[in-house]
């Protein structure tokens, strides 16, 4: 099952409640659906639990069933209802203010949606019929999708009177209203009655955010272990130059107890080796020590080198 197909479900089990609240989730699931004119009135969906309210919603909303009914026991798939009884039609126009016969192109009609339970029910029918989300785990997308112009214009002027500053595209036939922002998504959600799904989009934005710190930390300690590889490395390359020209038992006793302890654990940063040091000493001093040996292997001189730690 898809991430929107969890949301509509989650959806599907707020209550109906008030009927003002029945009617304007009707309201946008009728204005986010395939089909909604004067003739005809047609939704086709494929997530169960959507298919299983449509029939509660319309019965609570406008005391109506759908003329054309699928089978929710067959097989699964599209599923679609549809009403073509002209007088349920007219019914349900009315009941949003609209007149058949001169309406040319479908608004909201804010009277419907005066309080703001019945604006957060208008967004969650119109997620039900026309909205779809991104797993949180790929991405952030939140739409919401009709063929109605005006419709989206003016859902997107309603959109920042709840708090929501929405994007707006076309796509073919379509009007888009969408959001990029995962906190946007987030409160979209839970508003219109899926805070379940918005924790889940938070708790994958979480591990999308502790993986990234783990795999900078990674990186990190990685280049910064090839560097003391490389460093360690160049050290004995240094040592076994002073052993070769036969210099290295006329160093200090600082200096050769430091090449001796580098020699025998080469894997060891320079913290770890500071503390094998009889007594043990400061990372600074330890490499301190190092840069010397360094330099003594530099020189081509065969002078002795000068005494001191």
């Amino acid at each position: 099952m898809s991430f929107s197909a969890d949301v509509k479900e989650e959806l599907c089990r707020v209550p109906l409640g008030k009927k003002c609240c029945a009617q304007a989730e009707a309201y946008g699931a009728l204005l986010f659906c395939n089909h909604f004119s004067a003739g005809q009135i047609r939704i086709v969906t494929e997530n169960a639990a959507l298919s299983l309210r449509l029939p509660q919603l319309f019965w609570r909303a406008f005391r109506i069933d759908f003329d054309d009914y699928p089978d929710l026991l067959g097989e699964e798939g599209k599923q679609v209802f549809g009403i073509t009884d002209p007088e349920k039609v007219s019914m349900i126009w009315e009941t949003y203010g609209y007149e058949p016969s001169t309406s040319v192109s479908h608004h909201i009609n804010y009277a419907v949606l005066e309080e703001n339970c019945d604006r957060n029910a208008f967004l969650r029918g119109a997620f039900l019929t026309g909205g779809s989300v991104t797993d949180p785990r790929k991405g952030y997308h939140l739409e919401l999708a009709t063929s109605h112009y005006h419709v989206s214009r003016e859902l997107s002027a309603l959109m920042p009177e709840l708090g929501f500053a929405p994007k707006e595209t076309t796509r073919k036939a379509n009007y888009v209203t969408y959001f990029k922002s995962s906190a946007a998504i987030e409160d979209l959600l839970t508003t219109i009655g899926a805070p379940i799904q918005a924790m889940e989009i938070m708790n994958a934005k979480a591990e999308k955010q502790l993986r990234g710190g783990v795999n900078r930390r990674v990186n990190c300690d990685a280049a910064n272990l090839g560097k003391a590889v490389d460093a360690a490395q160049e050290q004995i390359e240094a040592i076994h130059r002073l052993e070769e020209r036969g210099r290295l038992t006329s160093l200090p006793e600082k200096l050769r107890q430091t090449a001796r302890l580098r020699m025998e654990n080469p894997e060891l940063t320079l913290s770890e080796l500071a503390l094998l040091c009889t007594p043990p000493i400061t990372k600074s001093a330890l490499n301190h020590r190092l840069k010397r040996l360094m330099e003594q292997a530099g020189e081509k001189t065969d002078d002795p080198p000068e005494r001191g730690g």
